[in-house]
């Protein structure tokens, strides 16, 4: 199953994977249209900063989730077709479970649709958008090896 995967020198901190993030899940998926949508898109890919470190934090997609365990609606879920845990915003009803249950912050608050937001890993893309973004290649997709 494929992962994305971070290279943690090549991190500069551009924010460049948050803004490709944020179009492709945008209506018009064009960066001047978008900054007129209503509400605003958001990114589920977040860069953040330990010290002069960079790092883009995104959802882990854990095999045992704590999202799923706790999400009192059902709608934090096993994608078993694609290997991901993912978020039926139509079944969320915004009790926050998952945001304060995951150990990455990775779930968020979509503060425009009172819905849990997280990464998705762009399944009708052939690529993750924030890795199809970065322009240091920080981060990139591979297949993930098995520990025996």
């Amino acid at each position: 199953m494929k992962e994305v995967f971070v290279r943690l020198a090549r991190c500069v901190g551009c924010r460049q994977c948050e803004i490709s993030c944020a179009l492709v899940h945008s209506e018009s998926r064009d960066i001047h249209q978008a900054v007129w949508e209503r509400p605003l898109p958001r990114q589920r890919v977040r860069v953040t900063r330990e010290g002069s470190e960079y790092y883009p934090l995104r959802c882990f997609h854990c095999e045992d989730a704590p999202c799923i365990g706790a999400c009192i609606s059902g709608a934090m879920h096993l994608d078993e077709d694609v290997g991901t845990v993912a978020c039926d915003t139509a079944r969320c009803v915004g009790c926050w479970m998952c945001v304060m249950v995951c150990p990455y912050g990775s779930v968020r608050i979509h503060e425009g649709q009172k819905v849990a937001l997280k990464c998705d890993r762009c399944p009708d893309e052939d690529e993750p958008a924030c890795v199809r973004g970065c322009p240091t290649r920080a981060l990139l997709v591979k297949e993930r090896a098995l520990v025996v």
